[in-house]
C-alpha cells in the first residue's frame, strides 16, 4: 500500500491554547479525531487520497482481484462496451469499469446472496426502473395428496386428490446481459450524477439508494464547517465525528454497519486506479496482490480473503519471539517497557501471564507499537474531552496483551495469539469503558484504520487486537520518542 504521504501528515505540531494536563506528542496526524473541527482544502485532499489507498486492501485481499482484473481490462466485448456506454452516457469509461470491476469482478452471471444480479449487480427494482426487463414466469404443478374424508356412510377413509401448485421460473433478466445491463446502468450514472449534483454523489447513490443519498446529501448540508461550494461526499465523511456534526456521524456510522456505502466512492476510485496499473504492468499487479495474502493466521494456508488488515500486514519475518530467549535478547532494542504513568499516558497495563515469572517478558512492545498505543489513548482522550460527556470520568485504556513468544500462542486458544510474537501488536480491553469513552475510542481507531495506519480486529469479548501498518511504524516509533523525551531521566 502507497502510504508515503502519511509521513507528510505525520510532521504537524499540534498547538493549545492551554496545554493538558496530559501527554501531548511534538509529532501528529492532522485531520484525526478531534482535530476534524474546521477541516482545511489541504487536509481533506490529504486524507481522501489516504483513504483511497487504504482501499487496496478490501479490494485485493479477494481472490478474485487478479482474475477480474484481467478479465474487465482484456475482455474486448466488455471494453467495447465500456467505450459506448461513455459516449452515450458521458461518464468516462474508466469509472464504469472500475464499477464493473467491484460489483462483480467482470463476472455477467455474478449473484449477490441479498437479490442484486449480473455484471452490475443491480436489484430488480433499480432494474426495471432504467428500462431493463426482469421477468419471471408462473408455472404450475400437480401434486398428489392423501386426505381424509366422509363417504356416504360417514366412515373416515383415505382418498388421493391432486391439485395445482404455482412456482415461478426465471424468464428474461437483463441484468445478465451486459450488452444491455452496462449502457443502462451508465445511462442511470449519469442520470444520478445530475440528480445530486457530482459523480461522487452518484457513485454514493448507486450503492447506497437514492433515498439514502438525499438523506445524507441533506444532513451534510446542516452539517457544520462544510463549504458549500465543497460539498462531496470526501466532506460529508471527514467532517463528523461523536463531538461534531453528530447527527451526520451517526447516519454514517448506520450505514458503515449496513454495507459500508459510505466508503463506495473512495474504493471506486482505488479501482480505477488499479485497473490502470494493471493495463501498465499486470506482474507488477499481481506482485502487489501477493502482498495481501495472509502468510500467517488462523486459517493460514487457507485461499480465502483476509479476514483483516492485521492478518496481510504481519508477515512471517516478523515472528521474531519464538521464546523467552528470544524476548530476553531483544529487551531495551526491538523491544521497550510502556510508560507506566496511566493518568499522563492515558493506558495502564493489566497483563496477567499463566506464569509470574513471564510477567517481565511480557511488559514490553516494539517502540512502534508503544507509540501507536500512547497516540491512540492521546487522540481518545482529547476526542473524550471535546464531547465532555455528562457524570463520565475518563479512565485509562487497560491493556491485556503485548508480547508474547509464539511458544505461549500455541497454548492460548485465542485466534490472534501468534501474532504477537512480532512485538507489533497490543490487545485493549474496554469492557470498563464508560460509553462516550468507548464511542471516542471506536472512532479514534476507525479514524486511523480508514487512512492506513492501524489495523484491528475484535478477539473474543471485549477486547481488540490492535497494531500499526508496516508503513506506519517510523511515525508512531517517533511518538514513542516523544513520549520518552517527556519524562526526564527515561
Amino acid at each position: 500500500m502507497r502510504l508515503a504521504i502519511s509521513v507528510l501528515l505525520g510532521l504537524l505540531p499540534l498547538a493549545y491554547a492551554a496545554a493538558p494536563d496530559y501527554f501531548q506528542p511534538a509529532h501528529t496526524l492532522s485531520g484525526i479525531g478531534a482535530s476534524r473541527d474546521d477541516l482545511s482544502d489541504e487536509t481533506i485532499d490529504t486524507r481522501t487520497e489516504l483513504m483511497i489507498q487504504s482501499q487496496t486492501f478490501s479490494i485485493l485481499r479477494d481472490p478474485e482481484a487478479v482474475p477480474g482484473a484481467k478479465r474487465v481490462t482484456h475482455d474486448k466485448k466488455l471494453q467495447a462496451l465500456f467505450r459506448q456506454a461513455s459516449e452515450r452516457s458521458g461518464w468516462p469509461a474508466s469509472l464504469i469499469e472500475a464499477v464493473v470491476y467491484l460489483e462483480s469482478w467482470g463476472n455477467p452471471k455474478a449473484t449477490s446472496i441479498t437479490g442484486p444480479r449480473g455484471i452490475m449487480q443491480m436489484s430488480q427494482a433499480t432494474a426495471r426502473r432504467i428500462g431493463l426487463r426482469v421477468v419471471r414466469a408462473t408455472r404450475y404443478r400437480t401434486v398428489k395428496e392423501k386426505v381424509q374424508v366422509r363417504n356416504k356412510k360417514g366412515k373416515l377413509v383415505t382418498r388421493t386428490v391432486r391439485h395445482k401448485v404455482p412456482y415461478t421460473v426465471p424468464g428474461r433478466d437483463d441484468r445478465l446481459v451486459p450488452e444491455r445491463a452496462i449502457p443502462a446502468a451508465a445511462r442511470y450514472l449519469a442520470t444520478m450524477e445530475q440528480k445530486f449534483g457530482g459523480r461522487d454523489w452518484a457513485i454514493f447513490a448507486y450503492h447506497c439508494g437514492e433515498g439514502c443519498a438525499a438523506e445524507m446529501q441533506e444532513l451534510t448540508r446542516r452539517a457544520r464547517g462544510i463549504p458549500p461550494d465543497q460539498f462531496t461526499v470526501a466532506r460529508m465523511f471527514f467532517s463528523c465525528s461523536p463531538a461534531r456534526n453528530r447527527e451526520l456521524y451517526q447516519a454514517i456510522q448506520m450505514q458503515m454497519e449496513r454495507d459500508y456505502s459510505p466508503t463506495y466512492w473512495f474504493r471506486i476510485m482505488r479501482a480505477q486506479q488499479l485497473l490502470a496499473s494493471y493495463r501498465e504492468d499486470p506482474d507488477g499487479f499481481e506482485s502487489l496482490a501477493d502482498q495481501y495474502k495472509m502468510q500467517f493466521a488462523e486459517a493460514a494456508g487457507l485461499q480465502r480473503r483476509a479476514p483483516h488488515r492485521l492478518s496481510v500486514w504481519l508477515k512471517r519475518d516478523d515472528l521474531r519471539f519464538n521464546t523467552d530467549d528470544d524476548i530476553r535478547a531483544g529487551m531495551g532494542t526491538a523491544l521497550v517497557r510502556p510508560f507506566d504513568r496511566p493518568d499522563f499516558f492515558g493506558y495502564r497495563l493489566r497483563i496477567e501471564p499463566d506464569s509470574p515469572d513471564d510477567l517481565e517478558f511480557f511488559s514490553q512492545a516494539s517502540p512502534a507499537a508503544v507509540g501507536a498505543l500512547t497516540y491512540i489513548a492521546f487522540e481518545t482522550r482529547r476526542l473524550w474531552e471535546e464531547m465532555k460527556p455528562q457524570g463520565e470520568r475518563f479512565r485509562p485504556l487497560e491493556v491485556t496483551s503485548l508480547v508474547e513468544p509464539e511458544e505461549y500462542a500455541v497454548r492460548t486458544s485465542r485466534s490472534e495469539a501468534r501474532s504477537h510474537g512480532t512485538g507489533q501488536v497490543f490487545d485493549i480491553d474496554y469492557a470498563g469503558l464508560p460509553p462516550a469513552e468507548y464511542e471516542c475510542l471506536s472512532f479514534v481507531l476507525d479514524d486511523l484504520g480508514w487512512d492506513g495506519y492501524l489495523g484491528f480486529v475484535e478477539e473474543g469479548m471485549d477486547t481488540l487486537h490492535v497494531g500499526a501498518s508496516p508503513s506506519s511504524r517510523d511515525f508512531f516509533t517517533t511518538v514513542f520518542q516523544d513520549a520518552a523525551a517527556s519524562l526526564p531521566g527515561l
